[in-house]
């Protein structure tokens, strides 16, 4: 591979371009303060550095840029120092404050295009320099500096402790074997270890004759130390002073619903490069700590391990919050949401009816609903806080600690006088993890004993009553989760509800979830109930990611299929698990999803192109990087991608193919010991099919191989043969003749109406319709869809009998289809709701209504792309104004 090459800016593909086989970052240490009148976040990255080989072999592919680019940089205008790179105040040796603010900065260029950035002294470096190249993009970088961090006084006692001779390895500097020390402490350490990263992390500058140098351009930002030649010499802790920009892609600055303004990270397909320097690909697993200041009123919610209070800035109208994480993780886990954040309670405290916000008020714990407290709370003893107890961890500026007691709220259940619930089959004593040292809840025997963590729900003000629903179900989900899959990987669970313009239902990361307002009733009498099972599939959907997504990831990020097809098949199981369902009701819910999830697929294959319908587009390649550990993610910059739903509907049938080969339990069973083997671990989908093949032998007896499943699911567009053969059963299911009865009512309905006079006034013939829960109202709507006319007598009829206003997202989706596609302009006010209030679902709507050639339809089309083109998320922004523009 060529990483380095110019890259075509029409391209689809994504470059991943750090040089991870030379260099890997072990630990972040972040310093932010969001900036909401500018819409930057400002403040700096402290990188600590371990090289991967220590034979000095330089990346041949990975040099920088020539100097025919960097002259040009350079004739651009300088720039100065950012205010806002600033660091804790630490306890120096010999270098005080001044000394600190005096360091020696190097002028910085920036090129005309904005893409390009670089030191005027970047051109004395050379090709023979080592060079360390982070992702970056959208990122306005004003400095980047060597550590000393031998002047710090915390560090100084341990300088003499480390060993002289560790195994033969030499290091060119006591620093770097202080470092490399640090890097390696054991896990049962830290804490201690988070500290002393803490303390490394607001050293002054190193004062040296030879500085580093850096140069950054569309994709990365590149650093270099003149004539230091190989990894094991370069500098290991570095930090870089950086500004986000306004437009960057990684965070979306909005309004909430309460037109609040609030920012948080997007999943973007280029990840947080636009948010931090960082490496992006999944190997580069690291640790960080963060300190966030936001404005007071400000509730900051982050991916990290506990639940942490602000802390006064002193006299600023800014508050300090630190959160971290004790478990390697790439770089794109990393999640943050600043806003007006509202908890949400069983019972709406009076000051927010009243529009008083009070953000501290969280004490009050919901109360259970249909499961007993028993069956939720077994085995939580008295861990409820889901934390570990200990020394205070000290974080941002000053000894201001942030103790796990000192949470800012937690819903949750306390345990009064245990339970006797049997969970002992839950969790098998015999874990051996198989990955690197950190803290691992699969080996803790409280985790083990835990179906229900800590939670939490945020939101704005407008939507709290709404989000209820939300707090109700998480118990039963996460109880739910833990009887399939077994150990929680993480130790509690923030679930936020994110602006409108959220280009998705949902979104999983370490300890957050982001949910779509669409998944929440509409606030109307009845909605709640239309819209549980909608809201609650989707919670499981997103539990489910803690176990495949994040706690075990695809090492190639072209195998998408690895999360969302797992996350997809899961969510079914969780959720009829969290609903009690008995075994045949929970296998019919289950045939007519898949129903449902096949019409949906069929129709995406059928428009879209072959190379976004392949699982594992790399094919034989699917893994493979550069010599440097360099790559390109194909089709990840697609913005049809974005909104193709192949790897989570492709792989889930995938998986239900394997499921069928044996008995549906051991197929679960697989499934958490899979877990047991690779949790903590990057995978690819060979690793998931070889292990099932050993498992059950007898699949391979008949004939199906690693090469066959590849051939047939994986490496090829379109539908396997055995998907078309049981789309044919599903659609004989006892669920879906039901629906097909009332598809026949309402067919004969509208035919009655045809061809009778206006004058005379109507005798609706009396039909009894079957009440049908929402996936069959669903299935209902899709026959209709299929139907040439229907007669608007039928659809205002349609639309009272099951009062489709009301129901959840989907139903809702469905019946805004039927209204364009009849064009029943009665209701053409449903369709400019959905527009505004679902744009995670109503993207392709917007084509439906330009397609008919209808002007008024046309014109509902612009009006709603008006009101809503501020707030919607870009990639959707351009697929639309596409359409309709």
């Amino acid at each position: 591979m060529e990483p380095d090459r110019d890259l075509n800016p029409d391209t689809d593909d994504l470059p991943l371009r750090a040089n991870t086989n030379h260099i890997l970052v072990r630990h972040y240490v972040l310093d932010m303060t969001v900036h909401f009148d500018r819409k930057v976040i400002s403040g700096s990255v402290v990188v600590f550095l371990d090289p991967c080989s220590r034979d000095g072999t330089k990346a041949e592919d990975d040099t920088g840029p020539g100097s025919n680019e960097v002259s040009r940089s350079t004739d651009a205008g300088g720039g100065e120092e950012s205010e806002e790179c600033r660091f804790g105040d630490v306890d120096v040796m010999e270098v005080g404050r001044k000394g600190l603010t005096e360091t020696k900065m190097e002028k910085k260029v920036v090129a005309e295009d904005g893409n390009a950035q670089a030191t005027h002294s970047w051109e004395t470096t050379s090709d023979g320099d080592f060079t360390l190249i982070l992702d970056c993009c959208d990122l306005d970088v004003s400095k980047v500096e060597e550590l000393d961090i031998t002047a710090v006084t915390a560090v100084s006692s341990f300088l003499p402790e480390v060993p002289s001779e560790e195994s033969g390895v030499s290091f060119p500097n006591l620093q770097s074997a202080f470092l490399q020390n640090l890097i390696s402490m054991p896990s049962s350490q830290w804490r201690e270890k988070h500290q002393l990263f803490l303390s490394c992390s607001n050293a002054p500058a190193a004062r040296d004759d030879s500085p580093v140098h850096f140069y950054r351009d569309q994709w990365s930002l590149q650093v270099r130390k003149k004539g230091v030649a190989s990894p094991l010499e370069f500098p290991r802790a570095l930090r870089i002073c950086y500004e986000t920009r306004p437009t960057g892609g990684s965070v979306r600055w909005t309004k909430d619903q309460d037109n609040r303004v609030c920012v948080y990270t997007a999943g973007s397909p280029i990840n947080n490069r636009a948010l931090f320097p960082c490496q992006e690909p999944p190997v580069a697993m690291s640790t960080w700590q963060a300190t966030v200041r936001a404005p007071t009123e400000c509730v900051v919610l982050m991916s990290g391990e506990e639940q942490t209070a602000p802390i006064e800035d002193g006299d600023t109208n800014f508050s300090i919050w630190n959160y971290y994480v004790t478990m390697p993780m790439p770089a794109s886990t990393f999640t943050l949401a600043v806003g007006h954040w509202c908890p949400v309670t069983a019972e709406i405290p009076s000051s927010l009816e009243s529009g008083e916000i009070d953000t501290t008020d969280c004490s009050k714990t919901f109360k259970l609903r249909d499961w007993t407290e028993a069956e939720l709370v077994s085995g939580l003893g008295n861990s409820t806080s889901g934390v570990v107890k200990g020394s205070p961890i000290h974080t941002g500026r000053g000894d201001h600690p942030t103790r796990a007691d000192s949470v800012f709220c937690c819903s949750s259940h306390e345990d009064e006088g245990g339970s006797k619930a049997d969970y002992s089959g839950m969790a098998d004593d015999g874990i051996s993890c198989s990955h690197g040292d950190f803290p691992c809840r699969f080996t803790e025997q409280s985790a083990r004993s835990q179906p229900l963590l800590p939670h939490r729900v945020f939101g704005p003000r407008c939507l709290l009553h709404n989000a209820q629903m939300v707090l109700n179900l998480l118990p039963q989900c996460l109880a739910a989760a833990y009887a399939v899959l077994g150990v929680h990987p993480f130790p509690r669970l923030d679930v936020l509800i994110v602006p409108a313009g959220f280009s998705s239902l949902g979104m999983a990361s370490p300890h957050i979830i982001f949910l779509s307002q669409s998944v929440l009733g509409t606030g109307s009498a009845g909605s709640g109930a239309n819209s549980l099972s909608l809201c609650g599939s989707r919670i499981c959907h997103e539990i489910a990611h803690s176990w495949f997504g994040l706690v075990i990831g695809a090492r190639d990020w072209t195998e998408e299929w690895i999360s969302e097809g797992f996350a997809t098949y899961l969510e079914d199981i969780i959720w009829a698990h969290a609903q009690k369902l008995s075994i045949e009701e929970a296998a019919e819910q289950s045939d007519l999803k898949a129903l449902l999830r096949w019409r949906r697929l069929s129709d995406e294959l059928q428009n879209s192109e072959e190379a976004l319908q392949i699982l594992r587009p790399n094919t034989e390649n699917t893994g493979q990087v550069s010599e440097s550990g360099a790559s390109m993610v194909k089709h990840a910059l697609n913005p049809d991608k974005a909104f193709m739903q192949v790897h989570y509907l492709k792989g889930y049938f995938l998986l239900r193919f394997l499921a069928s080969q044996v008995e549906e339990q051991q197929f679960i069973d697989f499934f958490r010991s899979f877990v047991k083997k690779y949790h903590g671990q990057l995978i690819l989908s060979q690793d998931f099919l070889r292990m099932l093949l050993i498992t059950f032998p007898d699949m391979e007896r008949t004939g199906l191989t690693l090469t066959a499943i590849y051939a047939d699911w994986l490496d090829r567009p379109g539908i396997p043969k055995w998907l078309y053969e049981r789309s044919a059963v599903w659609s004989q299911a006892r669920l879906v003749e039901e629906v097909k009865a009332e598809v026949v009512k309402w067919i004969l309905l509208s035919q009655s109406h045809q061809g009778k006079g206006r004058k005379r006034k109507r005798i609706e013939p009396k039909v009894n319709y079957k009440e049908v829960t929402s996936e069959q109202l669903v299935m209902l709507l899709e026959l209709l869809l299929e139907e040439e006319k229907l007669s608007a007598a039928t659809m205002r009829t349609l639309q009272k009998t099951y009062k489709l206003q009301n129901q959840d997202a989907e139903v809702r989706h469905r019946w805004c289809e039927l209204v364009v596609k009849h064009v029943h302009t009665q209701a053409y006010r449903d369709v400019e709701h959905f527009l505004v209030h679902d744009q995670a679902m109503g993207v392709y709507l917007y084509g439906e209504l330009m397609v008919q050639e209808d002007s008024e339809q046309q014109a509902l089309a612009r009006r709603c792309l008006s009101l809503v083109q501020d707030e919607m998320d870009q990639s959707a922004r351009r697929v639309v104004e596409e359409m309709v523009l």
